[in-house]
């Protein structure tokens, strides 16, 4: 675990952690993990898959960037679980600080993101759909610096 803030060029050689797409949702999701009510969110394995990206490690740092691509925190990957869309807990949605009340709200407001044209696009799939089999990666993470300051 780290004592002090990254160095500017330890910050610069780290990977790039984007919340979902440039615009209001990515705003509402970085100022959630700025100010502590964010710490876990999720991600579908094959989306990884289609970046040809590894998943997320435990002890793996990474920048969280805003909308308009600045550095805003380093985050630390705490936790890494990969379950079925059908298996994700209500501890998990919680921590997510997206205000969702029930597994129920959280999965539709999650297949709103990951059924829309962005995400479709992304996966170069325009009929992308989830269900209850699709693996997710569950990630939880704890905030290591502030770079508002900078």
């Amino acid at each position: 675990m780290p004592t002090s803030e990254p160095t500017p060029a330890e910050i610069a050689a780290m990977p790039k952690s984007e919340f979902a797409f440039p615009g209001p949702l990515r705003d509402q999701l970085v100022a959630a993990i700025l100010d502590g009510a964010k710490t876990s969110t999720t991600g579908l394995v094959i989306d990884y898959e289609h970046e040809d990206e590894p998943l997320p490690q435990v002890g793996e740092q990474a920048v969280v960037v805003d909308s308009a691509d600045r550095p805003v925190a380093v985050i630390e990957t705490t936790e890494v679980r990969v379950v079925p869309l059908a298996a994700v807990d209500f501890a998990h949605v919680v921590d997510e600080g997206e205000g969702d009340r029930s597994i129920a709200e959280w999965r539709a407001n999650h297949e709103s993101f990951w059924h829309s044209e962005e995400m479709r696009q992304a996966l170069d799939d325009p009929d992308f759909t989830v269900d209850d089999a699709t693996l997710t990666v569950l990630q939880r993470f704890r905030m290591i610096a502030d770079l508002r300051g900078e």
